[in-house]
């Protein structure tokens, strides 16, 4: 489990996190919604010790991050940030197999580090393209070559701000499924930044709706997808219908 205990973040006299405590459910995905500047890339950066905090802490299990090397964190925690640029002309293959460094330190890959590569890029449909370079494919291809690298790290924990970016319909949904499939049969703990809030709605075990730089609500999906949380989160007035048991939001009104 990830446990933020009062976190404070201040950019300036912008404070983008204010006093925020959260415990991520283990083996669940939970998805971040909220407005921009609400704090869910700074939140997800400062779990991923990408950032620096200015006051609280946070665990994973029951360890302070501050306290677990930079070696270890890596083979217990994969993110995946908004916005990725590779300054070396890389092959797909060779941009996942960079998910195992946190293991093989950049020795010659064993057979499993060439298994969960391979797995990495069948989960991704990435089999075909494996072997062509990463600045010769579509935006929606490259943020699947990187999501497979996520996949190839293998970690507990893994974070993904706003991972379906530049991706169409079809991708999205196989983005969402095979992190389900993560978490319900391989017991990781995904939490991942969603602006599409159908997409939330439908694939999250969990939703954390953040404002003003803290946890508003959170809680199971069907507790959160109420039109009047949502008209509190994003200003708009919802309709929520049901669908197969799954929560619509409609809000084109």
């Amino acid at each position: 489990m990830i446990t933020v205990k009062k976190v404070n973040k201040r950019y300036g006299e912008f404070r983008v996190l204010d006093d925020l405590s959260i415990s991520f459910p283990k083996g669940k995905v939970t998805s971040l919604i909220g407005g921009n500047g609400t704090g869910k890339s700074t939140l997800l950066g400062v779990v991923s010790k990408l950032l620096n905090k200015d006051s609280g802490n946070v665990f994973v299990v029951d360890q302070d991050i501050s306290d677990i090397s930079s070696k270890e964190f890596a083979t217990r925690l994969s993110f995946l940030k908004q916005s990725n640029h590779t300054h070396i002309r890389l092959k797909v293959r060779e941009l996942v197999c960079f998910g195992r460094f946190p293991y093989n330190r950049g020795k010659r890959m064993c057979s499993e580090d060439c298994c969960i590569v391979d797995r990495a890029l069948n989960f991704m449909e990435l089999e075909d393209i494996a072997d062509k370079y990463i600045d010769e494919l579509s935006g929606g291809q490259r943020q699947r070559a990187y999501l497979a690298m996520v996949l190839a790290q293998d970690t507990e924990y893994v974070l993904l701000d706003e991972p379906l970016n530049n991706l169409d319909m079809k991708y999205s949904v196989q983005i969402m499924r095979t992190l389900q499939k993560l978490a319900k049969e391989f017991g990781k703990t995904v939490i991942i930044i969603v602006h599409d809030i159908n997409i939330a709605a439908y694939y999250s075990d969990y939703i954390a709706a953040l404002k003003d730089g803290a946890i508003k609500y959170f809680g199971k999906t069907e507790e959160i997808i109420k039109p009047e949380i949502l008209k509190e989160i994003f200003g708009l007035d919802f309709e929520v219908i049901q669908r197969n048991g799954k929560p619509v939001c409609l809000y084109y009104n």
